[in-house]
């Protein structure tokens, strides 16, 4: 059977990252049925055509409403002709797949709601809870509710424009943790803004095995007891060893993704065929 082919988006800028590895290793288990193809965004400008049948497009430093004119329109250019391709229903349909970073960007650019830089930056691992219609989502049905996330963002994407979600029949899946004690509204953590484009504020490519060693080097585990204290710290390893929390996730909602979209694509081409 031909493989279908999937462009992993790099938002990292050259920025040292742990994200792109644990994408690399998802989509290890997925080598059989995806040809996979890297395309560095930001610092080298490159951008795939839309030739490919699924898109992830990774998480990335800075404020995403930024960027050079050129990477971020050619980026919302491609957005623009993946939607309206699936919209027309003319090709096989187009499967992408945002997190953090994109996942701002996408909202921004569909108008899903105001892009804010948070009081104060979100760093380790947190409950996140589901809407009703997350708790019915493909994608997100099996996990707990609260479930756990790996959350790494200075920006945030907070109240929601209804108009446009409702114009589009995006769902709103899922908002991060109350905070009673604080006058802040409760941040988008996951969108579904159509049956193939959906996206997550959160990591769910982080791997408790690859986190726990990054975050266990010393210069690393110095500079998150000055920033953050060390009971931030140590709750966060105490999260990643527990088997129930961020595996779960990491586990679940991308595999799923890949799995829901080869399956969608493998029947458009049989019912073609």
């Amino acid at each position: 059977m031909e493989q279908l082919k999937l462009a992993v988006l790099d938002m990292y800028d050259g920025e040292k990252n742990q994200g792109m590895r644990a994408l690399r290793e998802i989509l290890e288990d997925f080598k059989d049925q995806l040809t996979v193809t890297e395309f560095d965004v930001r610092a080298k400008g490159e951008m795939p055509d839309t030739s490919f049948d699924i898109y992830i497009s990774s998480g990335g430093p800075g404020n995403p409403l930024e960027g050079d004119g050129e990477w971020d329109e050619n980026w919302n250019h491609l957005m623009d002709q993946l939607w309206r391709s699936n919209l027309a229903g003319i090709e096989s349909k187009k499967h992408v797949f945002f997190i953090c970073h994109s996942f701002q960007m996408i909202c921004a650019h569909f108008g899903i709601g105001e892009i804010t830089k948070r009081r104060k930056k979100s760093f380790g691992t947190f409950p996140c809870h589901k809407t009703k219609e997350g708790k019915h989502d493909p994608i997100l049905k099996n996990l707990d509710d609260p479930f756990c996330v790996a959350d790494f963002r200075e920006y945030q994407v907070v109240q929601p424009n209804y108009d446009v979600i409702e114009a589009i029949k995006a769902k709103i899946l899922a908002v991060e943790k109350p905070r009673p004690h604080v006058p802040y509204e409760r941040a988008l953590m996951c969108v579904r803004f159509s049956d193939e484009f959906f996206g997550t504020q959160f990591h769910p490519e982080a791997d408790p095995l690859g986190m726990r060693d990054h975050f266990m080097q010393p210069e690393r585990r110095e500079a998150v007891f000055e920033e953050f204290g060390k009971r931030k710290y140590f709750q966060m390893l105490e999260d990643l060893d527990d088997p129930s929390k961020i595996a779960v996730t990491h586990n679940l909602v991308i595999p799923l993704f890949l799995s829901k979209a080869i399956n969608s694509l493998r029947m458009e081409s049989a019912l073609a065929g």
